[in-house]
């Protein structure tokens, strides 16, 4: 039985606790988050209130249930057929559609499952993930803390480095009903891992949602790789809360590519708990039509010589808006931390619009802090510049575009620089958003490999002079 988020009530959360026959302390958190839920308002701080497009989901169209169906949507039929042989977990609506974990990498301890099987075989781990989000005084992190139908989980064991990307897709489900995910990601002690995160939807008569509740956890000298590619279709929103706790010297590389959705929603946290804790954040925005981006990166130096590096830049088109909203907070033990943050955006149409919001918030001395910001329509001289060299204006543009995310994407590795260049040459063309690894993706990573192979360079600048 179906109900939209509008009529959300205890009796909805009391079904879903029932239907995974829960254990009493996540009922009673439930329920404490949902009388959180109802009492906060959409945006809490008023410097932001009167820009956010949040209020833009609609509570009487999103439909949630216990279950949704398991049919695969046509969007995702070639993608899952790539990812026979990849390590991955595919949710598909409230479903895990399937969980292809090799015995090699299961034996060693690495751990991949369903979120309702986490509750039962680590509950510990899902308790101190459930700890830390409850303190977060936002209303769709309450939302998802009460009402979350699915979920992940992922733990890589200590000491173990997996080589392959673990891939985590997500589809909405073709029954109009929306999903409330709890994912959940533990890296122990000197770990390494990639993991990628692909979101997708089909498109929907009424409004579809996927709301995501994401925390990451890097114990000692951890090391890992994410990538978020959004690519939902424009019939659905998609609002995510991201926290990482970051313990000493561990590493977090996290690339989003966010291109679907009429409606992006994300509220970014990194807390670094540990001397030499290093987290770097790379964001790429392109939105078309009416399309909105609404995304807030905050960086928590908890502990001294921390880094944290957060670069956001967004393609707007027609009538699409961005908004980016920053903090960097360096606390008092956190002295000798660097943290940079920067949010630009450009602008190819007139009526496309976006704002910045950077801020620092600093507690101690000895410590390196910066952020920028700029917002600024398409360069009119570089554009007529191009089309004097025989592009035509639509290649003029795309060539600036590409100039503009240039210095992002050297921090990239060149897959996920590839699937970016694939991402918004699919949406420059109107094609749909995917992405696969046939021929054509192929020939972006053979020049993407050779791109910046500044090492090479090096060596035969020794080698000859």
């Amino acid at each position: 039985m179906s109900q939209t988020l509008s009529a959300l009530s205890l009796g909805h959360i009391d079904e879903i606790s029932s239907s995974k026959n829960e254990p009493d302390w996540l009922k009673e958190y439930r329920k404490n988050s949902l009388s959180k839920y109802e009492s906060l308002p959409i945006e809490t701080s008023p410097l932001y209130n009167k820009y956010t497009d949040a209020k833009r989901m609609d509570p009487q169209q999103v439909s949630l249930s216990v279950c949704t169906t398991d049919a695969i949507p046509a969007v995702l039929q070639r993608r899952l057929g790539e990812l026979e042989n990849e390590i991955c977990i595919i949710q598909i609506g409230t479903n895990i559609h399937k969980i292809n974990l090799p015995e090699e990498l299961k034996s060693k301890g690495l751990v991949i499952s369903s979120i309702e099987d986490a509750i039962k075989d680590n509950s510990e781990l899902v308790k101190k993930s459930l700890e830390a989000a409850s303190k977060i005084n936002d209303k769709f992190t309450a939302l998802n803390n009460a009402a979350f139908n699915s979920g992940i989980f992922i733990h890589i064991p200590k000491n173990l480095i997996v080589d392959k990307p673990i891939h985590f897709v997500s589809c909405l489900s073709d029954d109009g009903i929306s999903t409330i995910s709890r994912n959940i990601v533990f890296a122990d002690e000197n770990s390494k891992a990639t993991i990628v995160q692909e979101l997708y939807s089909g498109k929907s008569e009424k409004q579809q949602a996927y709301l995501e509740l994401f925390n990451t956890n890097a114990a000692a000298n951890a090391h890992l790789d994410v990538t978020t590619l959004q690519m939902m279709d424009q019939s659905s929103v998609n609002f995510s809360t991201r926290r990482t706790d970051m313990d000493q010297d561990s590493t977090v590389n996290w690339y989003s590519g966010l291109f679907g959705s009429v409606l992006s929603r994300y509220k970014i946290d990194y807390f670094l708990n540990g001397s030499g804790a290093s987290a770097n954040d790379s964001e790429v925005v392109f939105g078309n039509n009416e399309q909105s981006f609404d995304i807030q990166t905050d960086v928590n130096h908890e502990a001294s010589a921390t880094e944290g590096r957060v670069v956001e830049k967004s393609i707007l088109r027609n009538k699409a808006k961005s908004l980016f909203k920053g903090m960097i907070r360096i606390k008092e033990k956190a002295s000798k931390s660097n943290s940079f943050l920067s949010g630009r955006s450009i602008l190819l149409d007139k009526d496309a619009k976006s704002d910045a919001i950077p801020g620092l918030e600093i507690f101690t001395n000895d410590v390196k802090a910066t952020h920028s910001a700029s917002v600024a329509q398409i360069d009119e001289e570089q554009i007529f510049y191009l089309q004097t060299r025989c592009l035509s204006k639509e290649e003029a543009e795309r060539t600036v575009v590409e100039g503009f995310l240039e210095p992002l994407s050297r921090k990239m590795s060149f897959q996920v620089r590839a699937w970016i260049a694939y991402l918004i040459e699919s949406k420059w063309e109107g094609k749909e958003l995917t992405i696969n690894t046939d021929e054509e993706l192929a020939k972006f990573v053979e020049v993407e490999e050779t791109r910046y192979n500044e090492d090479a360079e090096i060596e035969q600048h020794y080698k000859y002079r």
